[in-house]
């Protein structure tokens, strides 16, 4: 039996209120939007940022997920693991190339091309798609369709022209075969990127044709012809003329159709946390190379002079940091064989003194192998200059220390050993004739002696047989 007591009624009535006054506030507050920001190269740092707040943001029921992008290209690999999660990607992502002045370039372009909506500010630009060579030398040269050939020329003259006389169009001469001519590496390269972009392009349905000539020929648009020639969607000033613009305009996202409601909402920016600061900071390949170098001297100096342990634990951890780094970076496994037969040779010419031959090899392949580890031309992945040659400059004082000191310890007598005392001063410590006791090197041998010995006279250790030394009385003494 239900009680309708005045007690129940409010009860009810509160309920009620609460219920409408959350549906209320839920609807109040609007879209989700949530703002991302890459400003810089793509790499494994901004990739991963990007990656796991995309995720975030699916977990968490985001409407829209605005990347605000200014970015000069990056590593091919990290620009694809971007746009396989966000060709993926649940929620709909909105790039914008903004504030003015910035630019979507190279792995830009690509990014642009795979969002849901592709916006710029008015003074950017966007293009520049050409793959960078592997392994350096520039841009890869594009490969250009065959021309056709001119038809042999008669081998007798005709029409008034005199033969060998040179007024005939002349000759073209033969494109030399080399890189510029492009060949099958590049080739095969750029055909992977422009197939790459073309099918992008098909897929958001923008322009397939322009796709394919930024990646052949490096052009650039700036936002308005970007957008005339339906490159990307929009082109705004700010954020808050972004999201009016998108209000109320439906989308494919992952074969569904998505109607944005950007009229209210409610925008969080998503900051980069301590593991994008420590990914940004190990990817630098300058940094990365610096760990290396400290992890295996540390390990040098540990195994030269064991004991304290601060050497081998600092070059453990800079060893593994280095090498974390590495397996995110397009590294020249043939530099890094040089490095490492480099440092191997510095370890043996600390350890089996060789005079500086084995260092002085270690010292060229140390050097060689440091210019050619990161297999890349682009800006900011290589490892600078300066910071090879103070290595390399190091490195070869180390070797010339380490030299220097056995060159000294080859030259100098056995200062160790039996052999030690022949030659040494010795000193009676009794009268005897034939054997007693005598203090050389600080300890007190057994001795021998042609002839009789007086106590406290200066002796000569002529030979050792075993434990007795034999002694003769010195010249000048």
């Amino acid at each position: 039996m239900v009680r309708n007591t005045p007690v129940h009624r409010h009860a009810l009535r509160l309920v009620g209120a609460l219920f409408c006054s959350l549906f209320l506030a839920q609807q109040a507050v609007g879209a989700k939007v949530w703002v991302l920001e890459i400003d810089g190269a793509i790499g494994p740092a901004s990739a991963d940022y990007f990656i796991r707040s995309l995720e975030d943001a699916e977990d968490a029921g985001v409407d829209l997920v605005v990347l605000r992008l200014d970015t000069p290209g990056g590593l091919d690999k990290s620009m694809r693991d971007m746009i396989k999660v966000l060709l993926a990607s649940r929620v709909p992502v909105a790039t914008y190339v903004s504030p003015n002045g910035a630019r979507a370039a190279s792995a830009g372009t690509y990014i642009m091309y795979a969002s849901h909506v592709a916006a710029m500010a008015p003074a950017t630009n966007i293009g520049s798609s050409t793959p960078v060579s592997i392994g350096g030398g520039g841009p890869l040269p594009i490969p250009q369709a065959p021309q056709p050939q001119e038809p042999p020329a008669d081998e007798t003259a005709g029409d008034g022209e005199v033969e060998g006389s040179g007024e005939g169009p002349a000759a073209t001469p033969a494109t030399p075969a080399g890189p510029a001519s492009g060949g099958a590496m590049e080739r095969k390269v750029v055909n992977d990127a422009v197939a790459y972009i073309r099918g992008i392009a098909e897929l958001r349905g923008r322009n397939v044709e322009w796709a394919e000539q930024t990646v052949r020929e490096a052009s650039n648009l700036p936002a308005r012809e970007a957008l005339e020639q339906n490159v990307i969607d929009l082109v705004v000033e700010d954020l808050d003329e972004l999201l009016a613009a998108l209000d109320g305009e439906t989308i494919d996202v992952d074969g569904a159709q998505v109607t944005l409601d950007t009229s209210d909402n409610r925008i969080e920016r998503i900051e980069p946390d301590w593991r994008y600061e420590l990914l940004g900071l190990i990817a630098d390949p300058n940094v990365a190379y610096l760990l290396l170098m400290i992890g295996v001297y540390g390990l040098i100096f540990e195994f030269y002079n064991p004991g304290t342990g601060v050497g081998g634990v600092a070059g453990i951890i800079c060893l593994l940091l280095g090498a974390y780094a590495l397996q995110m970076l397009p590294v020249n496994y043939a530099g890094l064989a040089l490095l490492v037969v480099g440092l191997g040779l510095l370890a043996a010419e600390a350890f089996t003194t060789s005079l500086g031959v084995l260092g002085t090899g270690g010292v060229i392949a140390f050097l060689v192998g440091s210019l050619i580890l990161f297999d890349t031309d682009l800006p900011g992945y290589r490892v600078s200059i300066p910071i090879i040659l103070a290595m390399t400059a190091a490195t070869a004082g180390l070797v010339v220390f380490v030299a220097g000191a056995a060159l000294r310890a080859w030259r100098s007598p056995v200062v160790s050993g039996g052999e030690a005392l022949i030659g040494a001063e010795a000193i009676a410590l009794e009268d005897f004739e034939g054997e007693g006791s005598v203090r050389a090197a600080g300890e007190v041998w057994h001795a021998r002696s042609e002839g009789p010995v007086a106590k406290g006279a200066v002796l000569t250790v002529t030979s050792r047989e075993g434990l007795d030394l034999r002694v003769e009385p010195r010249e000048d003494a």
